[in-house]
């Protein structure tokens, strides 16, 4: 699960460095137990020190291999300012910035939707 956290019109990008990385929307697996927007929460408090508010996903989910499934939430940030723990970089972008990231391929799909709901002032 990711997460598209949205400040004063911008979408917060994360860099995941290494081999396979690039860049993302921050987020992790769900615990057993566990909604997918509890989830959400704890890892952004976990990887970036923030809190957020998280609202409706970005259309339908993506599969990433044979047993993982990819969704991206909208979120509002509520507190903080991020904290690097796992990324090597965060950026906040506007709709018009996102196609000049290096963005991950499970990531990319959800991209027109967000531009979308950034220029509809979410």
């Amino acid at each position: 699960m990711g997460v598209a956290v949205v400040r004063d019109g911008e979408v917060l990008a994360a860099l995941r460095s290494g081999p396979d990385g690039g860049w993302e929307f921050p987020g992790g697996k769900v615990e057993p137990g566990e909604t997918e927007e509890a989830a959400a929460v704890r890892e952004l408090r976990e990887e970036l020190a923030l809190e957020v508010k998280v609202g409706a996903a970005l259309g339908v989910g993506q599969a990433i291999d044979e047993r993982y499934l990819l969704r991206v939430y909208l979120a509002e940030l509520l507190a903080g300012e991020p904290v690097l723990h796992e990324h090597s970089e965060t950026r906040w972008v506007s709709a018009r910035q996102l196609d000049a990231l290096g963005w991950l391929p499970a990531d990319r799909p959800f991209l027109p939707a967000l531009r979308e709901a950034l220029r509809d002032g979410i």
